[in-house]
């Protein structure tokens, strides 16, 4: 039986990540390379209204929520035009994640799918600023919420993320 989506407050992310990109690779101006990266959310489920099969269960007082993703290897190219390096990567992303209410907590390992295009600008040989849009997606499956809510909890999780960083270059 379905309930209805959820919303989640905004979160900030913070995380870090690291790279190899391979010279032998290199064609014209692309660079294939690998990345891991990890980064931590909290997008806390807002207090609302809760239907389960179109039957109304009143307001709930919302749930703490906590996604912590690594992406242990993504497949990413860049395109290097001087100081301005735009690049797509995609990668399997490992969602360990955790809800907890007034009545307990539960905690959940799921495997999704971890996505990045961005711009890194050079502003030395060694340092970059970059941006980059993320999006992420996993179905996160709670079935132990059901000792603390009464309800086996399986969330869709689709998050779009905009990420500014600095990068070290060695």
């Amino acid at each position: 039986m379905g309930g209805n989506d959820l919303s989640q407050q905004n979160s900030l992310m913070y995380g870090g990540k690291l790279g190899y990109y391979f010279d032998s690779l290199k064609f014209q101006n692309f660079n294939l390379g690998v990345e891991t990266e990890a980064f931590n959310a909290t997008p806390h489920v807002k207090p609302q209204n809760y239907t389960i099969g179109g039957v109304n269960l009143g307001t709930g007082t919302g749930v703490n929520s906590r996604v912590l993703t690594w992406a242990p290897m993504n497949i990413v190219v860049r395109y290097q035009a001087g100081a301005f390096e735009p690049y797509a990567g995609v990668g399997l992303g490992v969602f360990f994640s955790s809800f907890s209410n007034i009545n307990g907590s539960s905690s959940s390992t799921d495997v999704g799918l971890n996505t990045q295009v961005g711009l890194r600008y050079r502003v030395t040989t060694n340092l970059a600023l970059f941006g980059e849009w993320k999006y992420n997606r996993a179905n996160l499956s709670h079935s132990d919420f059901v000792s603390i809510t009464g309800l086996d909890v399986s969330a869709d999780y689709s998050a779009h993320n905009l990420v500014f960083g600095v990068g070290y270059h060695f």
